[in-house]
């Protein structure tokens, strides 16, 4: 499974926020690595400077083997929220696409 990570230039973290993210989605969707191809994550600060409530924002897309990327988003008030919480959405969102999947 590969995975990347893009941030925009308001996001601080560089490396240890892209392996924070690596070991974070590794270990979510362990379980998944044979079905999952691809997983890109995008990090960004949608007020930068201005500042503001659940303004970061975690957007994640992952590609399954054989079926349509599927992505989700999440907003929250710190990097690690909004990444923990997109994290949380792409795991259920793979499980039931490929129990989906399994079934038929």
């Amino acid at each position: 499974m590969q995975i990347q990570v893009n941030t925009d230039h308001h996001v601080k973290g560089g490396d240890l926020l892209k392996q924070h993210v690596e070991d974070l989605l590794n270990g979510s969707l362990n379980n998944f690595k044979d079905e999952v191809t691809r997983i890109e994550v995008y990090v960004a600060d949608e007020n930068s400077h201005k500042g503001g409530d659940d303004d970061l924002r975690c957007t994640m897309e992952a590609r399954i083997r054989g079926l349509k990327p599927i992505a989700v988003t999440h907003h929250a008030e710190n990097i690690h929220a909004a990444i923990d919480g997109a994290t949380d959405r792409m795991v259920r969102s793979v499980r039931k696409t490929v129990e989906k999947r399994r079934e038929v």
